[in-house]
This record gives C-alpha cells, structure tokens and sequence, in this order.
C-alpha cells in the first residue's frame, strides 16, 4: 500500500505534464516487463484528471504493453536458454513455469488473452509464448486485446463514474475480474466446440 501512496503522490505531480503521455506508455512497458505493479493506481487518478485526453491514455498504455509484450516475447524466443532460469526464478517457480509452457503449446491465444486481463504477471506468458516459439502474431493479438479490456474498461468506467470511479474500481474489482475471465474462458470454450 505505501508503494500505491507514493505512485498516486507521483502521478498528482505528473497530470500536467507535457510527457504525460509519453510517461504511461513507458510505465505500461515497464509494468509489463520488469515491475510487476498493477499501473491502475495511477491510471485511474490520471484518467479522472485528464478526462479529455481519456481514451488516448487508454490507448498509450495499451501500446505500451503491446510494446513490453513483444520486448518479453523475444526474451523467451532469443534468450530463454541465457535468461530463463533466473526470470522463472524472480517471477514464479519452474513448475508454474512448465505449466504455463504446456498450457501455451496447448492453448496459445485464449490462454494469453486470459493472463492479459487477470492480475497475474503477464511476465510468464511473454516468456512461454517467445520459449515455444508460439505465433507473435496471434500472442500480440491476444495480448492486444487483453490489454484493450483492461485499459479501455478503465476508461470506461471512469467516463461514467467520473469520481467516484477509483472507489467503484476498488470495491468491485474482484468480482469484475472474476466475471470478464468467466466470459474468455466461456468463449474459450465455445471456440473449441466451433
């Protein structure tokens, strides 16, 4: 919680500032990558500040994980063999890390989708999917999507909760969560049947 304090301290100093944009691209790659903190703590203050440059906030920290996803995914393609152990090792545990390799060889594109919205580390499906060699093209997809969901309902919400968004986020988040992944999975299932 002191860490969510500092950043929201941070982001009152950065609202006006002519790099914000720039700045939530950057933060988004480096929550993707390297920080594994949630960059809602300071997405949703900027947003209720900034409410006219909302959905291209959205946007620039879309782009921003689209961007560490690809940056992760050639890690796991070009430096698995190198890197892997001590990223498994710092992220997870190198069974988590064969099941999330078996789960990506098995299903790829509704298994990165459903990472990229629930509050896991997406660290260990970038490194899977460059590890298997799975396609970039459907993994920044699905990652691209994931992340849409997540940054975009963002906005959403607080285009219409306006103020009260952070405290609407806070209380409902869970049950939020719970419900978008429910959704995935189920049209996960259904393209299976299809």
């Amino acid at each position: 919680m002191a860490i969510q304090k500092k950043l929201k301290e941070k982001t009152r100093k950065f609202i006006d500032s002519k790099h914000m944009l720039t700045g939530i691209t950057v933060a988004s790659f480096l929550e993707s990558t390297i920080v594994p903190i949630p960059l809602e703590a300071v997405l949703v203050p900027l947003m209720q500040a900034r409410r006219e440059k909302l959905w291209l906030i959205a946007l620039m920290a879309t782009v921003g994980c689209i961007i560490g996803a690809l940056f992760g995914y050639a890690l796991g393609y070009y430096l698995f063999d190198a890197i892997g152990d001590w990223v498994i090792n710092t992220f997870s545990s190198p069974e988590q890390f064969e099941n999330v390799k078996q789960r990506m060889q098995d299903q790829g594109f509704w298994f990165v989708m459903t990472l990229g919205i629930v509050p896991i580390p997406f660290q260990i499906a970038m490194l899977a999917a460059g590890a298997t060699k799975y396609s970039i093209w459907l993994f920044l997809l699905a990652a691209g999507i994931a992340r849409s969901i997540r940054y975009f309902g963002l906005a959403i919400i607080v285009y219409y909760a306006g103020n009260q968004a952070e405290r609407i986020i806070s209380k409902h988040k869970t049950k939020a969560m719970i419900a978008i992944t429910i959704l995935v999975l189920g049209l996960w299932g259904l393209s299976t049947v299809i």
